[in-house]
């Protein structure tokens, strides 16, 4: 499981031209999927990021988490996360999760994370073509991969 993280003062997708879901102060995240992904790989990745210390202080340190500042967060499935570029001009994503697999996993992803944040999440709608606005704030965007954890 690979996904984007990225700080943001406000973040909205957008979809049919209609506002689905959007969040003020705290993180978009951005999930890929893959068919190894299990849920050791939810719950840990779910842990780093809700204790994240990406949020400043009031000395201006990154030394807050996104339940210390009570934010919120906006999760985006996006399977091009899992983009293979090692040959040719044109991407593969054969590494990217089958829908039967991603949908599942990112479903319990949501729970996972709504559980350890303690509230809900906002959340985009899997496979649909999607719009997403965002205003990083720092600009703070982190890259996490379950499979390098050491």
């Amino acid at each position: 499981m690979k996904v984007v993280i990225q700080r943001v003062s406000q973040a909205s997708v957008t979809i049919n031209g209609n506002v689905n879901s959007e969040i003020k102060n705290g993180i978009l995240i951005l999930a890929g999927f893959e068919n190894a992904d299990n849920d050791e790989d939810l719950e840990w990745i779910a842990g780093k990021i809700v204790r994240l210390r990406i949020f400043p202080d009031n000395n201006e340190v990154m030394h807050l988490s996104i339940q210390d500042v009570d934010g919120d967060i906006l999760l985006v499935s996006q399977f091009t996360l899992h983009a293979s570029t090692k040959k040719g001009n044109r991407p593969s994503y054969i590494y990217a999760a089958t829908p039967d697999i991603a949908i599942p996993l990112y479903e319990k992803f949501i729970k996972i994370l709504e559980n350890q944040l303690g509230k809900s999440i906002q959340t985009g709608i899997f496979g649909a073509d999607m719009k997403v606005a965002l205003i990083n704030d720092g600009p703070v965007t982190i890259i996490i991969d379950s499979k390098n954890r050491v």
